[in-house]
């Protein structure tokens, strides 16, 4: 464990002499983003029309920059994540096994509908996307945001794809006088994931130019799973001795599927033997029965070499130029740069001879030669029936490293101004966007499985030499290099992995991945009045856009051939165009009216026209009533869509180690307590009575869940169709006029979408089969004769099934002046009392939930929280000034580790649904809620110096043995410990 650095105690002995100012009523300087009413008179997300009235019909929450420098977060990424209508993040930094396009990115999953439904805007226009439609926010600087808009509604009529389950919208900065640095620094009290960054803004306007311009540079260290509880061991450290945080498939290497020895009462999988330590491993004599006793035996701990969280470092600039060329015609430029760098790593791989062999060729198989020179049951030492060998062995010396490198480019060019027709005026703008990501990334310690099977075939020792070399007497492999895979880690040995470079770079060629993709996009605006109506003016917007998306994905040639133990991707590469119009009407009904002070409502059209698929068209209509001045009653109805991305249309297939659930397992799957499951899986498995699933090593699983010891593959469907939805909001907010500076909103929500874009999964396609009784879903695997394990099996994307989610999000904020200074409180809560999906079109089958459960969807785990609130206090004096904010997760349900083994950590065994085929064993997981602080003050020389620590009582979530959005036993969106920073902010 690293040691805290020098500003790091200092922050720690900061936070310690100010505890006592922490236990005065805290209250939060107003943030003024609880409340629509009290957003400032500006275009509002939602709406194209521009208006003075700021409160419109959709519910819009608002952050100013003064609220995200009170808060303690350093990226754009992590202050969106707080919203509490916000859902489990899609590729959490604990997800050290990521692999892809956009591991490395922050993606934003508005309402747990999946962050391919959240729609992120850069001053109204979209921001840059992968191939698979995901929009990566971390690729925008901190620094250069004025304020943050989320629309917590759909407005697909208004933005058109993608914008089902919400919108962000992220304003920048401009029209700044004068320079700002701030410099930033934090890290956990464990001395470690050390955060910095630095930035400066500057700029200079005056009637007729504004140039703003912000340079940023940051850097988040990395944290090791060895260095937390929960990521230490396989189930964290509450069972460090539990079978699945150890596996055989170590550093010590072990020889495999032997029958018929000493010790051995396995007589259909065989035995693993391990070498005695330090001893010779050509020599028979040498081996015993590999002991798995944790700890001591030949076993090895993969997290020991893991992140839990990786490091990522970013450099951005953002420049932004307005110019008014005359009175009534302008010119604006928005440029972008930005560099996103990470670096995750995991242990060795865990090689086995049958992960180098070639399917379906005998004489490809991976295994040790019997004419090995380096096999102990060969025919070189002098064995009485020499065999080859199967074997294992985790290449410990060469952890698997991943570097991404992407670089952004946004550039938008528009003229925009106004003009006058008989006393009216119009709002116009034209112009044209182009974003570019580029990707580069490396992997390296995958093995080359030829130069793996050549290094252990046929070998031998060559008197001239003393060498031992590739194939045989004059046939020598040119270049090969002999492994002897059984030579333990740590050991010195000319044909052994340490220290031994000429071998490793032999056989762990290094690769890389590229990726691009570009979006360009024409648009043209206009807005203003038709008519004036007896109750004002009856607003319109309409506009036109042409877009492009284009993108290629390219992984290393040798991972396209699959000639590596990495995972083997094909190329994705495609493109898609679509035009589009739309329009809005604001129609005034009444006002100042007896029970109507204001009543309007309003509708937008959205026409899209794709060259993959079609056309399409969207509505949404809303209303707004104030019956009287205090009180606002507000609502929505409005379709939406998703058009299917580049990679699901044109994505090459990859092959994935997948998490799953075998339903014909016979002691934690469905085949152990339903007869009428068992049935179905006695149709595929000649003794399913007996069967258990194997994990990697061939050993049954045990744990509910468990790794594919042979890789599945997903791929694209060039046949999807859109998905659509549609979402319902209602809601009131009440500004009581005996109540000064107090505003409440509440709103209800539901959204559906149908004909979903399916991210199918192993779990989902045996589920189906067995469980449900989809007999045309049994087609999509094989499973091998002899062990009846799940083989060959082939998953993508579909149109199948809906989800549908349903839930209320209540907002309060309330400041008051007094003697003692500012004080402010804001609530925000979101509750969530119904979110399930089908992920087929059989009606028969009874919809999941995933409210408050922790559900494996496609390839990961993901978990949707029934009630997550934040609650911030401050108190503002002269200089000083303290926040206080608690965020609070309600409590889950997830599966029992092991039921028999652990049952005080299963609460409800046998648990029943109709969702579910016979029983599972379930467990409750507590509520969590994390508490922050910060304390500020202002300097005489205009500069501001704030210190604080987000979980400041170092709370830690509860264990989630089925490790939702992390590679680890714990939700990937909990903190991780004590976070303590102190920020300085100097302005010129």
């Amino acid at each position: 464990m690293t040691s805290r650095t020098v500003l790091g105690k200092a922050i720690a002995h900061v936070l310690v002499t100010t505890t006592a100012v922490a236990a005065l009523p805290a209250f939060a300087q107003d943030s003024g983003n609880a409340s629509p009413t009290n957003l400032d008179r500006i275009e509002i997300t939602g709406s194209r029309i521009r208006q003075v009235d700021v409160e419109t019909a959709q519910p819009v929450l608002a952050m100013t920059r003064v609220d995200i420098e009170r808060q303690g977060f350093s990226s754009v990424a992590d202050i969106l994540q707080n919203v509490t209508a916000m859902g489990s993040p899609a590729i959490s930094r604990a997800n050290a096994l990521s692999s892809g396009e956009n591991t490395g990115g922050t993606y934003i999953d508005m309402r747990n509908l999946g962050a391919q439904r959240t729609l992120v805007l850069v001053n109204g226009k979209r921001l840059g996307i992968s191939t698979s439609g995901l929009q990566d926010v971390s690729s925008l600087p901190v620094s250069a945001v004025e304020r943050i808009e989320v629309l917590k509604d759909g407005a697909s009529a208004i933005y058109g794809s993608d914008a089902m389950a919400g919108v962000v919208n992220i304003i920048t900065r401009s029209n700044v006088n004068g320079v700002t640095a701030n410099v930033y620094h934090g890290q956990y009290s464990e001395g470690d994931g050390a955060r910095d960054r630095f930035d400066v803004v500057g700029g200079w306007s005056n009637d007729r130019v504004s140039l703003t311009l912000a340079l940023e540079h940051s850097e988040e260290k990395g944290v090791w799973a060895r260095d937390r509880w929960f990521s230490k061991y396989g189930t964290s450290d509450h069972n460090p001795k539990d079978p699945s945080n150890w596996t055989t498939l170590s550093q010590w290497g072990q020889i495999t599927g032997l029958k018929g020895l000493p010790g051995c009462t396995d007589a259909r999988l065989g035995c693993g033997y391990s070498l005695n330590r330090g001893a010779d491993p050509t020599n028979p004599a040498n081996y015993h029965l590999t002991d798995t006793t944790p700890f001591t035996g030949d076993v090895s701990n993969a997290n020991d070499q893991m992140h839990v969280m990786y490091p990522i470092k970013r450099d951005s600039v953002y420049f932004d130029g307005r110019f008014k060329l005359t009175d009534s015609i302008n010119l604006r430029t928005e440029l972008g740069y930005n560099k996103r760098s990470s670096e995750r790593q995991i242990a060795g791989y865990p090689t086995q001879s049958s992960s180098v062999s070639i399917p379906n060729d005998p004489n490809a198989t991976g295994q040790m030669s019997r004419d090995s020179y380096f096999n102990p049951f060969g025919s070189q030492h002098g064995y009485a029936n020499p065999t080859a060998v199967s074997w294992n062995r985790r290449t410990w010396e060469v952890p698997r490293v991943s570097t991404s490198e992407l670089k952004t480019y946004r550039a938008v060019v528009s003229l925009d101004g106004s003009f006058e027709i008989g006393q009216r005026y119009f709002d116009w703008d034209v112009g044209y966007q182009y974003n570019r990501n580029e990707l580069t990334a490396t992997a390296t310690g995958n093995l080359h499985k030829k130069r793996v099977r050549d290094a252990v075939g046929p070998s031998f020792l060559d008197p001239a030499t003393g060498k031992v070399m590739c194939g045989r007497q004059g046939a020598v492999i040119d270049g090969c290099k002999p492994w002897n895979p059984l030579v333990p880690f740590g050991k010195n040995d000319p044909y052994g992995l340490t220290g031994n470079e000429e071998l490793l770079s032999w056989l762990f060629p290094a690769e890389k991945t590229t990726g691009r993709t570009t979006t360009k996009n024409a648009f043209a605006n206009l807005s203003g009045s038709i008519i004036t109506l007896p109750a004002g003016d009856l607003g319109f917007a309409f506009g036109v856009e042409s877009r492009k998306e284009d993108g290629q994905y390219t992984p290393d040639a040798l991972a396209q051939t699959g000639a590596t133990t990495n995972l083997a991707a094909g190329p994705t590469g495609g493109s898609y165009t679509v035009k589009e119009a739309y329009l809005e009407l604001n129609v005034p009904i009444l006002a100042d009216l007896p029970g109507a002070k204001e009543l309007s409502l309003s509708a937008a059209t959205r026409f899209s026209e794709y060259n993959t698929f079609g056309n399409t068209l969207n509505s949404k209509f809303g209303f707004k009533w104030k019956p009287i001045d205090q009180l606002l009653v507000r609502g929505t109805w409005a379709e939406g869509f998703r058009a299917p991305t580049i990679s699901d249309l044109y994505g090459g297939g990859s092959e994935t180690f997948a998490q799953f659930s075998d339903p014909c397992d016979t002691v934690f799957g469905a085949s152990k307590n339903s007869p009428e499951v068992r049935a179905r899986c006695a149709r595929d498995i000649a003794d399913a009575g007996n069967f258990r699933q194997l994990r990697q090593g061939n050993t049954p699983v045990t744990t509910a869940q468990d790794a594919t010891p042979t890789p599945f593959v997903s791929g694209s469907n060039p046949q999807l169709t859109p998905e659509t939805s549609t979402s319902k909001t209602l809601g009131v907010v009440w500004s009581p006029t005996f109540i000064s500076n107090f505003n409440v909103a509440l709103d209800w929500w539901k959204i559906r979408i149908d004909n979903t874009i399916v991210d199918d999964s192993p779990n989902q396609i045996l589920t189906d089969c067995y469980e449900q009784g989809i007999q045309a879903r049994c087609s999509r695997f094989t499973r091998d004769a002899a062990t009846g394990i799940v083989t060959g099996l082939r998953f993508g994307n579909r149109n199948a099934g809906f989800a549908e989610t349903e839930g209320y999000d209540l907002d309060v904020s309330y400041r008051v002046d007094t003697s003692y200074g500012k004080l402010s409180a804001g609530w925000t809560s979101t509750y969530v009392s119904k979110n399930i999906y089908r992920s087929t079109n059989d009606t028969g089958v009874v919809p999941t939930p995933i409210n408050g459960v922790a559900n494996t969807i496609g390839t990961n785990t993901s978990l949707a929280f029934r009630v997550r609130s934040n609650l911030v206090l401050g108190w503002d004096i002269g200089d000083f000034g303290v926040s206080w904010t608690a965020r609070y997760y309600s409590g889950v349900k997830e599966r029992c580790l092991n039921a028999t083994r652990y049952a005080d950590e299963c609460s409800d065994p046998g648990f029943m649904a109709p969702w579910i085929k016979g029983t599972r064993d379930y467990n409750e997981r507590g509520a969590v809620t994390f508490h922050d602080v910060q304390f500020r003050y202002n300097l005489p020389w205009d500069a501001t110096v704030s210190v604080g620590a987000n979980n400041v009582f170092g709370k830690e979530g509860p264990v989630m043995y089925s490790k939702p959005n992390s590679s680890f036993s714990y939700y990937g969106g909990y903190d991780i410990g004590r976070f303590m920073y102190m920020k300085y902010q100097q302005r010129f």
